[in-house]
This record gives structure tokens, C-alpha cells and sequence, in this order.
């Protein structure tokens, strides 16, 4: 049967190659969200190891300067209300084509204005101009700032205490302290104490049997919290953790630490769109969120298995194999590398 599973290349290559320029109506609602579907597409595209065209890709770069504020920071569309989750998206798309012409978008100094706006005194992060705290926030703020090397001891001060106290008592991290455990809310947690050099800070072996314990025996996908169905976007969010966790000496085992088969089986045989792209679950529309992710959570099952070795483990035919993801950013390493080697020789921005 292993022989049998295959990745639906073509098919997804045509699915995500039509949606870099034309979507149906019912993606309108995610009008505040383009930036996002840069970065679905895009990632899934690079992911499968398929260079973006540069034509579209100086597109895109042009359509998300538009999306950039005066004052900072990415916003959801032309002249929409900078915020963090489009400024991501956006600084992560930019990174994935990789172009000087990509790269000189980004304006820093005004990004770090903005980032220092969203920053509150207890070491949180409003995601916008009046807008909701949650550990996203944090994350978000993290991976941008230490991308484009622009990380500050102000721009995070306290954060990565602010981030320990959602931590809850089953180990995951909540949205804000007192909430419930959750798959995304975890990867942000970690993700950021990572990219802050405090993930000792947290409860690191509570983290690792919680984060285990979300994959089913059933289906072999993960769930986001406990008791519920399984998604297959949580392929990425709940898997990404172990990676991390493992980057620590102690934790670093020879063994994987979850069913990376179980997880590849279950993208491969429950979640493809016969047309291509990936669903939530049987029965689910397909679309270029759970593509991305289901894709991103593929590549942590067979890069990152745990083995001593580099050799992928890879459930089904060679082809299925996909570049491997770099587990805290969710980029493709290489693109993680360029980046931050890019940035890194750029002088720092005024404080």
C-alpha cells in the first residue's frame, strides 16, 4: 500500500499556479488576508520545489510594497490598517523569491517603528493599532524582527516572560495566560522563545508530552487541543514543535519522537483534493491554507524524523519527497538562509 501513496505534483502545481492569479468569488472574504495567500501559494510552490516565474514573482513583490504602510509594516491589502499577521506573511513571501528587488521592499526603520508600537510593557503584542493581545503577536514580532535583523533588547522586553505564563498546566501554550492549550498557540510559543534564545524558560518536557499526545492513534494526523478532530493543518503547527524541541541537546534522540509515517499516510491518503491541493479532513473543501500547511507538516515528517542520518524518510514513492522547511520560520531552509545572511550584512536600524 506505502508504494501505492503519491503526492498529486501536477495537480497541485496547476491548483496553486491558478490561484497566484485567479481566485474565485468566494475567496473575497479573504480580502484583508492577500498577503497571506502570497505566502499559501508561494511556500506550497517552493515547498514542491518549484521555482516561482519571475514575472510573477516581480508582481507580487510590487503588490506588497503596495500593502505597505507609511508607518510600518504590512497591512491586509493596499491602504488597509498595518497589522501583524499581513506583515508576516508578506515579509515571508518577499523572503521566498529571494530578489534584491524582493528584499529592498522591506523598509526596516519604519518596521521596527511599528513593531515597537505593538509592543506593550508586560512584553506582549497588540496585533494592531487597538487590537487583540495573544501569543501570535509574539511570534510574529520574533520571526519578522530576527529575519530581517532588527531584534532589540527594548523591542522585547519581557516578552519571553509574557510568553512563559501561557504555558498551561497540560503543557501547551494558550493564546493569552488562563486560556486552554492549543496546536498553533504552542508553535507560536515556542517558536518565539526560540527565536529569542529563552526556550529553556518554559516547561520544555510538559511541551513535549502534550505536543505528543495531539497525534491520534486512528487517523495519525494531529489534533489542535484535546478532545478535538483532527486537522491537517496541525500537521505543521503540532509537528514543527518537535523539531524544535530536539534541536536542544537533552532532547536529541536517534528515534523519532511522533508516527512521522502515520502523519504522511494521513495527508497523503485523506487530505489530497482529487484536483489537487490539500482539505482539512474528508468531506472538506480544499484550499491554499490547509495546502500550505499540510505540505509544511509533509516536509517535518520526512526531513526531521529524528535520525541519526540525513536519508528522508519517506512514506510512498521517492517522488513524494519535498524540500525540507526550515521548523521556526516555515520557510524552505534555503530561503531561511538567504535572508537572514542577506540582512545580516545591512547596518543596524536606528533605536
Amino acid at each position: 500500500m506505502f508504494r501505492e501513496l503519491l503526492l498529486k505534483r501536477k495537480a497541485l502545481e496547476s491548483f496553486l499556479m491558478k490561484g497566484s492569479t485567479n481566485l474565485p468569488g468566494s475567496y473575497c472574504c479573504l480580502d484583508a488576508s492577500r498577503p497571506w495567500l502570497c505566502y499559501w501559494i508561494v511556500h506550497s510552490l517552493e515547498l514542491l520545489g518549484i521555482e516561482v516565474p519571475a514575472s510573477l514573482g516581480s508582481r507580487m513583490v510590487k503588490f506588497l510594497g503596495k500593502c505597505q504602510s507609511e508607518t510600518g509594516g504590512f497591512g491586509g491589502g493596499p491602504m488597509q490598517l498595518p497589522h501583524l499577521a499581513p506583515t508576516y506573511a508578506a515579509i515571508s513571501t518577499l523572503c521566498i523569491i529571494g530578489t534584491e528587488e524582493a528584499y529592498a521592499v522591506i523598509d526596516r526603520h519604519k518596521l521596527y517603528d511599528f513593531l515597537l508600537q505593538m509592543h506593550q510593557s508586560d512584553g506582549s503584542f497588540i496585533m494592531h493599532e487597538g487590537g487583540e493581545i495573544d501569543i501570535r503577536g509574539c511570534y510574529l514580532a520574533a520571526d519578522v524582527a530576527r529575519l530581517v535583523n532588527i531584534v532589540s533588547e527594548e523591542l522585547f522586553e519581557n516578552t519571553a516572560q509574557w510568553i512563559v505564563r501561557c504555558q498551561t498546566y497540560e503543557g501547551g501554550f494558550g493564546g493569552v495566560p488562563g486560556m486552554e492549550a492549543h496546536g498553533g498557540y504552542a508553535f507560536c510559543g515556542v517558536a518565539a522563545l526560540t527565536l529569542l534564545g529563552h526556550e529553556r524558560l518554559c516547561d520544555v518536557d510538559a511541551l513535549l508530552r502534550w505536543t505528543v499526545n495531539r497525534q491520534m492513534q486512528f487517523e495519525g494526523g494531529f489534533q489542535g487541543r484535546t478532545n478535538k478532530l483532527v486537522d491537517s493543518c496541525y500537521s505543521f503547527w503540532q509537528s514543527a514543535i518537535i523539531p524544535v524541541i530536539s534541536s536542544m541537546t537533552e532532547y536529541n534522540t536517534p528515534k523519532s519522537l511522533f508516527h512521522s509515517g502515520a502523519l504522511q499516510e494521513y495527508l497523503l491518503l485523506c487530505c489530497q483534493h482529487p484536483y489537487g491541493g490539500f482539505i482539512d479532513k474528508p468531506d472538506k473543501h480544499r484550499d491554499y491554507y490547509h495546502t500550505c500547511y499540510s505540505l509544511s507538516g509533509l516536509s517535518i515528517s520526512q526531513n526531521f524524523t529524528g535520525s541519526s542520518t540525513t536519508k528522508p524518510h519517506i512514506i510512498g514513492k521517492s517522488d513524494n519527497l519535498v524540500i525540507p522547511v526550515h521548523p521556526v520560520y516555515n520557510l524552505g531552509i534555503k530561503s531561511a538562509i538567504r535572508a537572514t545572511d542577506y540582512f545580516q550584512k545591512l547596518p543596524s536600524v536606528k533605536t
